[in-house]
Formats: structure tokens, C-alpha cells, sequence
């Protein structure tokens, strides 16, 4: 019986390699010097700290268009406010969004039974699997969530004919 994954995973890899980038870029552009401009990764996700509001707005513009080129979907960041952080600095924590809550997966689950497909969808964990008879059926439900925006970006893995 054809069966597929529905997840939601980062590859934590490019996530580095666009965050380093994003570092060379600001160490190097004249619009930041002078600005106390960074980027961290930490455990809690990525940190910006600058000097104003704007170089900070500016150092999250560079991260993202350094995301999207490496192939990191912007739906994966999850941007916090913007917190004065002492020594009139500022800083901003952009969360990681992983997995698929047990929210999002019933949603998941309504979109594709309110569809009235032939297919049978079980939440297992932080994935869902959408499994059926035919594998049209399995495309068809790909299109389908692919057309849904739910603010995540889903990926089809584990695809088994």
C-alpha cells in the first residue's frame, strides 16, 4: 500500500552555513560599521544584536536573503520582538520552527478528510503519514497541501510505492 511522510524538518547544516555568511556579509558592509552589528546560533536559535532598530531590521534582511539562498525556507524562522538589551543596544531571538505540532497535524488531517479523498492520514509523533490504494490518490494530496498555506514549510518524505 503506497504511503508517504508529511514533515516539517530544517536542515540545521544550511541553517550554519547561511548564518555564517549572513556574519561575513555584515563584518564587511559599510552600512554596518560602526554599529556593534552580530549574529549568533545558539540553543534557543539565532540572536542579532545591533546598535538601533534599523541596522537590526537590516541584519535580519541580510540573514534571510542568505536563508533563501541556501534553500532554507522562511516559514522555518520564527522571529521574536525586538528586546532593548542594555548599553542602548538592541537584540532579537529568531526561533527555528521543527516538526509539526499536534495542532497543525489535526489541520492537516480536516484538510485532507474534508477533501474526501481516498486515503487514509494517521498522526504518528511530529509527522504525519498519508497512506492509500492508488498513488494518484498520494499526489493528489500533495498538491493539495502544497496549495494550503498552513505557515510551515512541509516536506514529502518517505515516499513508498
Amino acid at each position: 500500500m503506497p504511503s508517504f511522510d508529511v514533515v516539517c524538518k530544517l536542515d540545521r547544516h544550511e541553517v550554519d552555513n547561511a548564518v555564517n555568511q549572513a556574519k561575513k556579509e555584515i563584518a564587511q558592509r559599510y552600512d554596518f560599521k560602526g554599529t556593534d552589528t552580530s549574529i549568533e546560533r545558539t540553543e534557543e536559535g539565532i540572536v542579532i544584536r545591533s546598535g538601533s532598530e534599523g541596522r537590526l531590521d537590516a541584519a535580519r534582511d541580510v540573514l534571510e536573503s542568505k536563508m533563501v539562498k541556501r534553500g532554507v525556507s522562511l516559514k522555518s524562522l520564527d522571529p521574536q520582538k525586538p528586546q532593548p538589551a542594555g548599553n542602548q543596544s538592541y537584540r532579537q531571538l529568531i526561533k527555528l520552527v521543527e516538526g509539526i505540532s499536534p495542532e497543525k497535524a489535526r489541520e492537516i488531517v480536516k484538510i485532507v478528510k474534508d477533501a474526501k479523498m481516498k486515503v487514509q492520514v494517521a498522526i504518528q509523533g511530529d509527522t504525519v503519514r498519508v497512506s492509500g490504494k492508488k498513488r494518484d490518490g498520494l499526489q493528489a494530496v500533495i498538491a493539495l497541501l502544497k496549495e494550503k498555506d498552513l505557515g510551515l514549510a512541509l516536506s514529502f518524505v518517505n515516499f513508498r510505492d
